[in-house]
């Protein structure tokens, strides 16, 4: 599988295991102290080939994503649940630590940031379907950002999400039905 982007990881494990999966080229931040250099090649990068970032499902994962996203508008984005970035073998949590099938369905499943779009999903639709502030909000928010593939988060990053991939009201509501079907067993 080629990829034609290049991808943004976090270290030189994160473009070893890019690269036992898939034929891609990957920029490295090293880490959540990204300097105005790696911004630099992640702007040409996304100037002349496109840019997917594929960072660990963590707090410094997704603070790594949020700056990317930021300093650099229309980033594709791809996302691997957690589960699936654990280490076998000793504790750690990362793409390193998953395999070429899981980091090939991340890459498959990307998701395309558009600013201009403004969902029919309201907050009210958030609150409504338990998502924000109740004992069962983050398990709902992490079953329906693995469904989603849109990643696991807060309440206020999760409508932000849906904002920004242009989930449909019929998609949110699809995978609301299974994330309440899952509870109930």
């Amino acid at each position: 599988m080629r990829i034609k982007e290049v991808i943004v990881v976090e270290g030189k494990d994160d473009t070893v295991a890019i690269k036992r999966a898939v034929n891609a080229d990957t920029i490295e931040t090293n880490g959540s102290a990204i300097g105005e250099d790696v911004i630099e090649r992640v702007r040409l990068a996304q100037a002349t080939r496109g840019v997917i970032i594929l960072t660990d499902p963590d707090y410094p994962g997704e603070r790594i994503r949020k700056i990317v996203a930021e300093k650099v508008p229309g980033c594709k984005h791809a996302f691997l649940p957690k589960e699936e970035a654990i280490a076998k073998r000793k504790n750690g949590l990362g793409i390193e630590h998953a395999t070429p099938e899981a980091i090939r369905r991340a890459l498959q499943d990307v998701k395309e940031e558009m600013k201009e779009y403004i969902s029919e999903i309201t907050w009210e639709d958030i609150v409504d379907a338990g998502l924000t502030g109740g004992e069962k909000a983050s398990d709902r928010r992490m079953r329906l950002g693995k469904i989603l593939k849109i990643g696991h988060t807060n309440g206020k990053q999760l409508f932000k999400r849906i904002q920004m991939f242009q989930i449909s009201k019929e998609a949110f509501a699809e995978a609301m039905s299974q994330v309440l079907q899952e509870e109930k067993k």
